[in-house]
């Protein structure tokens, strides 16, 4: 057998075996037990400062001890989350490039039909980072103090309880879509753009509910000027632990929060994902960073890569039900 033919045949395999795998000619694999050998890159597809972005920095910054090897925060912010997101479904599956993502990557998909990617086909779980508590408070004008009160009010009064949300399509306002479907209610939504004015009006009774984050509603809630009547969380949240849930408090099986996960592009090595999720979860799990994230406003959410593609499945059924049944149409 001549040394041409050996040559011919090895490339050959080569590249059978890279398009099997899904990776593109030209990009590399990543050897687990090295990885990683160089600088790894997170795409956040939101503007710096903001509950992603803070974040991912947070737990992100182990890791740089941990790897020894640069971490770089690329914020590629930009209608809504989409411009990362396409971005990164096009980045090499080398092991080097990662996508932080929130409620948004689950939501889209029902609102709009030109994303340019796929929201589960073109990228694999890595696992889930942070949950952002959403907490269901109230105008003390509106004189209820539990969730079935609300409903109770609800239904003898439909379409007369207005709540404020952060942007029509939004993690709020679908909370409350959610909430009056599950509780056979009508609630009139009045929609802002962000959460700061839609919490300050709320704040002087121009409108009487909100689902709003912990970090907004805590302040309002300690001094009084709002009312908590419970947590969107499956269980109380650590940030929160007075307030009951929603579903302790009149509504069983309601579940609704922002979060925020991570996503690798379809074909990054499987054993590469399994490190770095071990990496992540390990960094979730460290009390000084629990302390910091419960600080900035969140939880941490710490899943396997197969637990965190499951949620996401679940995440994007829930709120496409929801945007159907609510007929919620973004226009532009």
């Amino acid at each position: 057998m001549s040394v041409l033919f050996k040559y011919r045949r090895a490339v050959i395999k080569t590249c059978a075996a890279v398009l099997v795998s899904g990776l593109p000619l030209g990009a590399s694999w990543a050897d687990a037990g090295k990885w990683p050998e160089q600088a790894v890159n997170f795409v956040v597809p939101f503007a710096p400062g903001g509950p992603v972005d803070t974040a991912a920095r947070i737990v992100t910054a182990p890791l740089n001890e941990k790897w020894k090897q640069p971490i770089v925060i690329d914020n590629k912010a930009g209608a809504g989350g989409i411009v990362g997101a396409r971005y990164s479904a096009k980045a090499k599956p080398d092991g080097y490039n990662y996508f932080f993502t929130a409620i948004h990557h689950a939501i889209l998909p029902s609102m709009n039909d030109n994303l340019g990617y796929d929201a589960q086909k073109d990228f694999e779980p890595v696992g889930g980072v942070a949950r952002f508590p959403l907490i269901l408070v109230a105008h003390p004008s509106l004189n209820v103090k539990s969730v079935q009160e609300l409903i109770d009010l609800a239904k003898e009064k439909p379409n007369t309880i207005s709540y404020s949300s952060s942007g029509t399509g939004g993690g709020t306002h679908l909370a409350g879509e959610l909430f009056a479907s599950m509780a056979g209610v009508q609630l009139q939504h009045i929609p802002y753009k962000g959460s700061a004015p839609a919490v300050q009006d709320l704040v002087g009774g121009q409108v009487q509910l909100m689902f709003a984050d912990a970090t907004s509603a805590l302040p309002f809630i300690k001094s009084g000027k709002v009312i908590p009547l419970g947590v969107g969380n499956k269980e109380r949240s650590a940030l929160s632990p007075d307030v009951p849930t929603i579903a302790e408090s009149g509504l069983p099986g309601y579940e609704a929060y922002s979060w925020s996960g991570l996503f690798a592009p379809k074909g990054t090595p499987a054993d590469v994902i399994e490190k770095l999720n071990a990496d992540l979860n390990e960094s979730l799990n460290t009390p000084a960073i629990i302390e910091k994230m419960n600080g900035s406003g969140s939880e941490p959410m710490p899943t396997t890569p197969e637990e965190f593609g499951q949620f996401l499945d679940v995440e994007i059924k829930k709120w496409r039900d929801t945007i159907q049944k609510a007929n919620i149409k973004i226009q532009g």
